[in-house]
C-alpha cells in the first residue's frame, strides 16, 4: 500500500499522551495530528516537557492513555507478529543513541540487518560500510560506543535507524548538546535525506526550534499540557530577515 496526503503515515485523534515512567503525568491531551508522506516535522519543547515520550508514542512504542493513534493506517498498539514488516518501515533514533556497548559501532549498525533481512555477511558488511561512510564514523567502526563522544554516539544511532531504509524516521533531539560543527552536519544530512530520490518522512524533537527554521517544513510545540501546531504564516514570519 502506498501512502499519500490522503493516506497518512501517523494520525492522532483526541489523543492523551502520558509519560513512560508515570502514567498519571499527562504530556498533552486532545492531540489531533497528522504526518503525511514527505513531511519534515520539528516538535519543540523545553526540558521535561515530554518530547521523548511523545515521540515514542508517535512511533508506536507507547500506547495513548485515550484517543486513537494510527501508524501506516494500523491502530496502536501494533506489536502483533503479523505487523512486524509494517513496523520496520519506521526508524527511530534515541537521544544518545541507546547503543549496545558490548558490540562495536559497526556491529550495532548491523543488528537490524541481521535480524530482519535475509542478507549474506558480505551484503551486510557492504550496507554497514555505506552507513559508516555517510555518518563519517569509519574511524570508529571497531570501537565500543562508550569510547565515543555523545555527538558521535548519536550519529551511530542514526546509522542504525537508517539500516533498513525506513520510509518514516523519528529522531529524538538530534541537535541536543551538539556543537556548531555537528549541528551543521545534522541539518545538512537531514535536508538531503528529506529531499533525496527516495525521500524520507522526518519527525524530530528539539529544545529550540530556531535552528530548524529553513530546514523542517512543519512545526509544533509541546507546552503546558498541549500540543500546538504552528500555522504556516508563523513559520514564514519566523524565517523573514529582520529589518
Amino acid at each position: 500500500m502506498s501512502f499519500t496526503a490522503t493516506n497518512p503515515l501517523i494520525q492522532m485523534f483526541g489523543v492523551t499522551a502520558v509519560a513512560l515512567r508515570d502514567a498519571d503525568a499527562v504530556i498533552a491531551s486532545g492531540v489531533d495530528w497528522t504526518v503525511n508522506a514527505g513531511d519534515f516535522w520539528a516538535v519543540g519543547g523545553s526540558a521535561g516537557s515530554g518530547k521523548s515520550d511523545f515521540l515514542m508514542l508517535a512511533a508506536g512504542l507507547l500506547a495513548p492513555q485515550a484517543g486513537l493513534c494510527k501508524i501506516f493506517g494500523d491502530d496502536l498498539p501494533a506489536f502483533e507478529e503479523d505487523r512486524v514488516q509494517q513496523r520496520l518501515r519506521l526508524g527511530f533514533g534515541f537521544d544518545g543513541g541507546n547503543l549496545f556497548n558490548q558490540l562495536t559501532v559497526a556491529e550495532n549498525i548491523a543488528l537490524p540487518l541481521r535480524y530482519h533481512r535475509e542478507l549474506s555477511p558480505a551484503e551486510i558488511a557492504a550496507r554497514v560500510a555505506e552507513l559508516l561512510a555517510q555518518t563519517e564514523l569509519e574511524p570508529w567502526a571497531n570501537a565500543a560506543p562508550g569510547t565515543l563522544g555523545r555527538a558521535w554516539q548519536k550519529r551511530a544511532g542514526l546509522a542504525r535507524a537508517l539500516a533498513l531504509q525506513p520510509e518514516l524516521l523519528l529522531l529524538d533531539n538530534p541537535l541536543g548538546g551538539a556543537d556548531v560543527r555537528h549541528a551543521a552536519w545534522w541539518l545538512d544530512f537531514l535536508d538531503r535525506l528529506a529531499a533525496g530520490e527516495r525521500a524520507t518522512t522526518l519527525v524530530v524533537t528539539a529544545d529550540d526550534l530556531q535552528p530548524w527554521r529553513g530546514h523542517a517544513r512543519q512545526f509544533a510545540r509541546l507546552q503546558d499540557g498541549r500540543f500546538e501546531v504552528e500555522q504556516p504564516e508563523k513559520n514564514n514570519e519566523d524565517t523573514k530577515p529582520q529589518s
